[in-house]
């Protein structure tokens, strides 16, 4: 496949969700210590001391934009191999067990459609990994509604074989394209980034639980939409993926307090923040990020300016 002729232009709107995902990744990943800690640091604002590591969350969104810098589409048989490659680069970064045990098999030559199929008892994982990477391909297939929904099942299905985590990663893509397209004058119906979402995510209970966050309203508290969509503590894509998208609908337009919106409902707070951070990025520009959270963050591998 030939790169399309705007590769450029969509390369730089991946790379924005990248920093935004992987800031937002970093900052919630600051927040796994004893819940009253937690609960008073968010309600003091009290931000983490530096430097604030990231985690697998970032480490597999790398993976997906130098796949889109290099071939302008997902390949599934590179996508794995550089998923696992960077697993065994740095095999601390917090992967899932299901995750480790996948690409620890690739890496030892079983193919990656085997691995994944095999996983969870020949279930496949319906967790909410393929979700937290998804942002930056939203980002880059933003004006290409037609191919975005494909690339992102295609990018889950090398490391989720069960339906529900392809289908948080199309519905976090989709949310992602909402999010750059709205900032853009480009056409997203009358529709609100949940509805949007929901009209085109593939039928789940992933998909359901995004009508349900419809159904709470931006006026509800935080602690309410964690409890009837869940945070992330099951670390499934239907437990995660609705809660993040009806934060990130909450603060689209403000990345500072959609982090601390996000983080708030506890959770799985590093992958609730980092689908949020890669969403908000794309409306707010770069200029959306706190300096002092990105110049927090530890430093990504060959990180680009982006303006």
């Amino acid at each position: 496949m030939a790169l399309p002729a705007d590769h450029a232009a969509r390369m730089l709107r991946a790379r924005l969700s990248l920093v935004g995902l992987s800031v937002g990744d970093a900052f919630g990943e600051q927040f796994f210590v004893p819940r009253v800690e937690a609960e008073l640091r968010i309600s003091a604002r009290e931000l983490p001391p530096p430097p604030w590591n990231w985690t697998d969350d970032t480490a597999m969104a790398l993976a997906i934009v130098a796949e889109l810098g290099s071939a302008g589409e997902v390949r599934q048989d590179s996508l794995a191999l550089a998923f696992s490659a960077g697993y065994m680069r740095d095999p601390w970064r917090g992967y899932g067990s299901g995750a480790r045990r996948i690409l620890l098999e690739v890496a030892s030559g079983a193919h990656w459609r085997q691995a994944a199929a095999s996983a969870f008892g020949g279930e496949g994982s319906l967790g909410n990994g393929a979700a937290m990477r998804a942002g930056p391909l939203g980002a880059y297939f933003a004006d290409d509604l037609e191919h975005l929904v494909p690339q992102a099942l295609a990018s889950a299905e090398v490391t989720h074989h069960h339906p529900e985590g392809q289908a948080g990663a199309a519905a976090v893509a989709l949310a992602a394209a909402y999010a750059w397209r709205s900032a853009h004058g480009l056409a997203t119906g009358d529709d609100s980034l949940l509805q949007f979402v929901f009209d085109r995510t593939p039928e789940s209970e992933t998909r359901r639980g995004i009508g349900r966050a419809i159904g709470i309203g931006p006026d509800a508290a935080v602690s309410h939409a964690a409890a009837m969509l869940g945070a992330g503590e099951r670390v499934s894509a239907p437990d995660t993926v609705p809660f993040a998208l009806w934060c990130a609908s909450l603060r689209l337009d403000d990345y500072e307090e959609a982090q601390w919106t996000t983080v708030a409902g506890l959770g799985d707070r590093d992958t609730t923040c980092a689908i949020v951070g890669s969403i908000a990025a794309l409306h707010t520009g770069r200029e959306g990020i706190p300096g002092s959270w990105a110049a927090a963050r530890e430093p990504l591998p060959d990180e680009l300016d982006v303006t």
